[in-house]
């Protein structure tokens, strides 16, 4: 099923879904969050509430409306999706498979949880609702039903754009709507990395790695944002997520981050194996 919307539809119901504080952000505002999934306890915070840019943390957002399409049957997880040239132009990060060729729904969970792969974040919103901008309003709309008041999105893979804007509290409330509305497919995010089409491909969020109890879930970063982050881990008892916003690098970001999780959630064992997921897919 295709959401297709007019031109005056679209705007009207941008319109309606804009939050009165989500004008667009000057600059990368530092940010972080730290909560309790179980109780939603803030155990730390800075700057909670400040609108900033959340990059490909935008990808989170396409996965859980993903994720509602698969689970309504919108979508099936061997469903072919058209890259249009349109997704095939998308930078930097991609499948690269040219336009008019397919890939599976799986695969393109799997290219945006480890890849970020835009290409494959652009075939999903034009599948299910015919355009970028018209998906752009399906996600604000959830989002705010999801509580997350003062973020707006407008294409479903975070590349630049002054309009979409979020905060570090509703990334976290989005993190939290993940791990409690899609359990299962929740598990993906823990995933190093994936074999497409016979290459095996890395994932590039180190805390996966060196903090042995998170299990995921989006890194993300454009001049604009800063160094972005929103994950989980877990010590087998307790559960928190956090996010970091406009950090000043990739290894601040991960530095900060980190010391987040040692001070509230302390240190976990090391996990005995990695995660990687194989994808199965046709050639194009």
């Amino acid at each position: 099923m295709i959401l297709r919307l007019s031109r005056f539809c679209l705007l009207a119901l941008l319109c309606l879904s804009l939050p009165l504080a989500a004008t667009s952000a000057k600059a990368a505002t530092h940010a972080n969050i730290l909560v309790d999934a179980e109780t939603g306890e803030v155990l730390a915070s800075m700057n909670p509430d400040a609108i900033t840019y959340p990059a490909s943390l935008t990808k989170m957002m396409t996965l859980y409306l993903t994720f509602e399409a698969l689970h309504s049957g919108r979508l099936s997880w061997d469903q072919r999706l058209v890259i249009s040239k349109n997704a095939n132009d998308k930078e930097p990060y991609k499948f690269a498979i040219g336009a008019g060729n397919t890939i599976s729904v799986r695969e393109a969970v799997m290219g945006m949880v480890v890849l970020s792969a835009n290409d494959a974040a652009t075939a999903v919103a034009e599948t299910l609702a015919g355009s970028e901008a018209a998906f752009g309003v399906v996600m604000t709309v959830k989002a705010h039903k999801l509580g997350m008041n003062d973020t707006v999105f407008t294409n479903p893979s975070g590349l630049p754009d002054p309009a979409q804007v979020t905060t570090a509290t509703d990334m976290a409330r989005l993190g939290l709507a993940l791990i409690r509305d899609f359990p299962e497919e929740y598990k993906l995010f823990a995933s190093r990395g994936m074999t497409f089409r016979g290459m095996k491909l890395r994932g590039h969020n180190p805390f996966l790695v060196r903090y042995p109890g998170g299990d995921g879930i989006k890194t993300g970063y454009t001049k604009a944002a800063g160094y972005n982050i929103v994950t989980s881990a877990t010590n087998g008892e307790r559960r928190l997520v956090g996010v970091v916003l406009g950090a000043s690098s990739n290894d601040a970001r991960n530095t900060e981050i980190i010391g987040l999780f040692e001070k509230h959630l302390g240190p976990v064992p090391v996990k005995a194996s990695q995660t990687s997921i194989k994808i199965q897919g046709q050639t194009p």
